[in-house]
């Protein structure tokens, strides 16, 4: 960050940071893709915990009409340099190539296939299978770093193979790439997050945090090769089945008068466990976009969900 341009990022920003000591103290790296055509979407997320000892992995395949191919740990180890996953079947290297323009994530990891998502939820344990990756993130944009947290955010293209199984499926789509450091409480109050591509190159990048009596907005949007315009307003809405999955959303951004409707078309969702054993379900879905100006994208949306906690926990 440069103090002519306070959302500049360092590329220096780009290598792991030291952790305070709190115990929740997290850094983490996620990367998302949606095909051109939109009938595959997957995502991942390497997210460090050095002070429990542990690295949270997360990958998910899906698409429209398709079963969910979910890769999740909670309990690796903490690579000592990098971000390298090895051990209990993972083999799986995430590397920075060129700083702030190029990042690879490839190697295999054992997965399971569910036929809904909300089987998740339920603890249930789908059909064994691994999954491959070979996926190169490359900038297609100005990368974005927030001032009010330390995270950073980069729009990309994103080019390359995913195996699930036996299907191999040649991937070439966009997506973001986002790196933060710092700590998460996840079960503290619920967000809802979102980044997506719109059909004339408009990058739009949002969080609506929803911390109680405190709201607070977040985000970005960025005109093909223009500098990123920071959020000012930002109001999110959804409206959500039995399992709390959301069925349809809508998003309206400010400046520029931007007017989403958000459909999800495919989840992969998590569900996320403290030491204390509080609970957050968090939908991740690929998702369409449709402005009230008629043009039209798509991307990616989370709702982070803190569950209630049990009276006397």
């Amino acid at each position: 960050m440069s103090q002519s341009d306070p959302h500049a990022v360092d590329p220096d920003d780009e290598e792991r940071h030291l952790p305070s000591d709190d115990p929740l103290w997290n850094e983490s790296h996620y990367l998302d893709v949606v095909s051109h055509d939109g009938r595959v979407a997957g995502y991942v997320r390497i997210g460090l915990y050095p002070n429990l000892g542990v690295t949270w992995w997360t990958a998910m395949v899906v698409g429209p009409d398709r079963p969910v191919v979910a890769s999740i740990a909670y309990d690796l180890p903490v690579p000592e340099l990098g971000l390298g996953l090895h051990g209990s079947g993972f083999a799986m290297s995430t590397d920075v190539e060129v700083p702030l323009d190029r990042v690879r994530v490839h190697g295999r990891a054992p997965a399971a296939v569910f036929d809904e998502p909300a089987a998740i939820y339920r603890d249930e344990p789908g059909r064994p299978t691994t999954i491959a990756l070979d996926l190169t993130w490359t900038t297609d944009g100005i990368p974005y770093q927030y001032d009010v947290t330390t995270r950073y955010e980069i729009p990309c293209l994103v080019a390359g193979t995913i195996t699930a199984g036996d299907e191999v499926m040649a991937v070439e789509g966009h997506g973001q790439r986002d790196h933060s450091w710092g700590v998460r409480d996840w079960w503290a109050f619920g967000w809802c997050w979102f980044a997506g591509r719109l059909d004339d190159g408009t990058r739009v990048h949002g969080a609506d945090i929803r911390i109680p009596g405190h709201p607070l907005a977040l985000g970005y949007v960025q005109e093909h090769a223009c500098v990123p315009v920071t959020v000012t307003g930002l109001d999110v809405t959804e409206v959500t089945d039995a399992d709390g999955l959301p069925t349809t959303g809508r998003a309206r951004i400010e400046p520029g008068g931007i007017d989403l409707t958000i459909d999800p078309v495919a989840f992969g969702p998590l569900v996320l466990t403290a030491t204390d054993g509080r609970v957050s379900r968090f939908p991740r879905a690929q998702v369409r976009l449709t402005a009230a100006d008629g043009r039209r994208g798509s991307g990616w949306v989370e709702w982070n969900q803190p569950q209630p906690t049990p009276e006397g926990r």
